[in-house]
């Protein structure tokens, strides 16, 4: 049974802003203008007709004014198959939309192009015409001839290159009738999810889910998500953009330029996300591509949760899920801390819980620890388990600090950091997690030598030694200023000056005694 969930519905396109959406034929540089407006990579650019399916939305400053931007499916004639899902999705924006970039290239006008002046006539006082790819100045003439396509607002751009952009602004301010700002607003704060894993496994799924609209496209054929796409929603009175990235596959089965810039961009927004959703076919289990996964995610000090999806498909065999969480365990040591949560995304069932879990692990990658109350653990800790003895002595663990949260960074300061045990190491994280509450997120935990000063040797055990030393440093010393260092029979002087500091050390403690 589906969850009636509160989730307050911003989807993929936020309507609290202006949208413009960016519209037109597949190859005409969409996608190109978009990264170029936002001032960043966002949707994938390649020469390959057809790369953008699913419309991408990114918050841009217009002006200085906050709109919601969106680079759009290219949209072709067929009426059959996936190109006429991201047609039709693409088209749909027009209702939707403020103001609508409609691109064009200024090389050629082809029958699809005019399929969609003809679905823009209804819009037109709403459009701006950008024609493309208006690098060169002998190209400028060509501008003219698309005035008689009936748009009053034409600009002339190169995508590539950046021409015409604040002209291209300037219209899209007139449409919806704003002025340009000095004052910048600042992003609203908002947990961030990643939805990652293999392909099919339902991702596309649980984002339209959360989101409560098709953000992506939902299909049988294996990578059809191929940018990062992103949505949205309000979840018990918290802000939460939820990002949605292609199936992840081994190397040797991405064949497509197109589908190794999509893997890169979902490896890429593990550093965008809080918490990440590594979502596993609850009936194919985990994979190697899996467990590469969660190492990134770890090194990078992340939330993770195990989802295991479809769980709706299970045969109803008692003990069941206990078993595949007891497997998946074995599976992914790595992660022994990560929350798993098996759900369906098709029925909806557990999502709740999921994003409980979700609120949780957030909470414990933003708590943070006073230096006083670690110290006061780290006395009880190093009380109960001493650090082992090595080659040269007993390690010790002096004092610590939290560095950092979001990850969480720990810095323990130790009198010898070489060959330092590993699971001492392991044994301060498992205290950390117990006695502070960090029992279901990445624990980062990094070692400084404490160095002591060559005046407080000397009031040591070792004081007759660090003596010597001193005495030694400063015979080299004087000899360097001269000049007469680094000269043959180096070690024989080395034996005499040790020698004779050791006889200026027994001279001095004889007149003491005396």
């Amino acid at each position: 049974m589906r969850e009636e969930l509160e989730i307050k519905n911003k989807a993929d396109i936020d309507r609290s802003l202006p949208l413009i959406s960016i519209i037109g034929r597949p190859n005409v540089g969409k996608s190109t203008l978009f990264n170029r407006l936002i001032g960043k990579r966002r949707a994938i650019t390649d020469p390959t007709p057809g790369v953008t399916r699913d419309p991408i939305p990114e918050r841009w400053l217009l002006g200085n004014h906050p709109v919601t931007l969106v680079d759009s499916g290219g949209i072709k004639a067929e009426k059959e198959g996936l190109d006429y899902q991201v047609s039709e999705k693409s088209l749909s924006l027009l209702d939707q939309s403020d103001a609508i970039v409609f691109m064009m290239d200024v090389t050629e006008v082809t029958g699809e192009d005019e399929i969609i002046m003809e679905s823009l006539r209804p819009y037109v006082d709403k459009v701006v015409l950008a024609v493309n790819k208006v690098d060169d100045y002998r190209r400028e003439d060509q501008i003219w001839n698309f005035f008689s396509y009936g748009f009053p607002r034409v600009v002339a751009v190169s995508a590539a290159h950046g021409s015409g952009i604040e002209e291209l602004e300037d219209a899209l301010l007139g449409i919806l009738d704003m002025e340009r700002t000095e004052d910048i607003p600042e992003e609203p704060d908002s947990i961030k999810i990643a939805i990652m894993g293999k392909p099919n496994t339902g991702k596309s799924t649980l984002i339209n889910l959360l989101t409560g609209r098709d953000i992506s496209i939902v299909s049988e054929i294996a990578g059809t998500t191929r940018d990062v796409m992103k949505g949205s929603f309000e979840y018990k009175g918290t802000n939460y953009a939820v990002l949605d990235t292609a199936g992840i596959r081994r190397k040797s089965k991405v064949e497509e330029d197109v589908e190794y810039y999509s893997v890169n961009r979902a490896i890429k927004t593990i550093d965008e996300a809080d918490v990440v959703l590594l979502m596993i076919d609850i009936n194919e289990g985990v994979s190697e591509q899996d467990k590469k996964i969660a190492q990134l995610v770890v090194r990078r000090g992340k939330g993770c949760i195990l989802t295991l999806n479809k769980m709706d498909l299970l045969e109803g065999i008692p003990n069941q899920i206990e078993a595949i969480k007891d497997r998946t365990r074995f599976l992914f040591p790595i992660l022994s801390f990560a929350p798993l949560i098996p759900i369906s995304a098709l029925e909806g069932d557990q999502i709740g819980l999921l994003l409980d879990t979700v609120w949780k692990v957030w909470k414990e990658l933003n708590k943070r620890v006073e230096t006083s109350d670690l110290n006061e653990a780290l006395k009880k800790w190093t009380t109960k388990q001493e650090p082992p003895r090595g080659a040269n002595g007993h390690y010790k663990v002096m004092y610590g600090t939290q560095i950092s949260a979001r990850p969480v960074r720990f810095l323990f300061f130790v009198n010898r950091i070489y060959a330092f045990p590993d699971t001492y190491i392991s044994y301060l994280k498992n205290s950390i997690r117990e006695t502070f509450g960090f029992r279901d997120i990445p624990i980062d935990i990094q070692l400084r030598e404490r160095k002591r000063s060559e005046s407080k040797n000397l009031n040591g055990p070792n004081k007759k030694e660090a003596e010597i030393n001193l005495i030694i440093k400063s015979k080299k010393r004087e000899k360097s200023a001269s000049g007469l260092s680094n000269k043959p029979g180096g070690r024989a002087r080395k034996g005499k000056e040790i020698e004779r500091a050791k006889r200026v050390l027994r001279n001095t403690n004889q007149k003491k005694t005396k």
